[in-house]
């Protein structure tokens, strides 16, 4: 009886949980889709304002920042479309979310994005790991 007891009462801390990390992947979702929406359309500052502080760090200007993007992430800067894939909790505050890609070019890629959740409970990009597929877009 005390098992049946134990389990019923532990089943809404396990939804609540798996609640909880839906809640933290969709919002890395979002901020990634947000930067990548900005870049479709021209957006740059936008698109700049979803970097993590540690990438404006590294790039302290627009200019800079836009730089390095167009020049070694094209598929990213100018898809023709994407899709979120596999996405990890790796804590309380990382995120890391893989995004398949079909570049300007029609070919396929797959970014992988770090992001870290800021204290204003935020999630901005940390990161972005880009290579080519192996796959086949139709």
């Amino acid at each position: 009886m005390r098992r049946i007891l134990f389990a019923l009462f532990m089943l809404p801390v396990l939804y609540v949980s798996a609640l909880a990390g839906d809640a933290e992947i969709k919002a890395a979702q979002d901020t990634i889709g947000a930067q990548i929406e900005a870049f479709k359309r021209g957006d740059d500052a936008a698109a700049y304002g979803y970097a993590a502080p540690s990438i404006r760090n590294i790039f302290p200007t627009l200019e800079m920042f836009m730089s390095m993007v167009t020049s070694a992430y094209q598929p990213v800067y100018n898809p023709r479309s994407y899709a979120f894939g596999k996405s990890e909790e790796v804590g309380p505050a990382s995120v890391v979310q893989q995004v398949l890609i079909v570049g300007p070019d029609g070919k396929d890629y797959e970014a992988l994005y770090t992001l870290e959740r800021q204290p204003d409970g935020s999630y901005k990009i940390t990161g972005v790991s880009l290579k080519a597929s192996n796959s086949v877009s139709t």
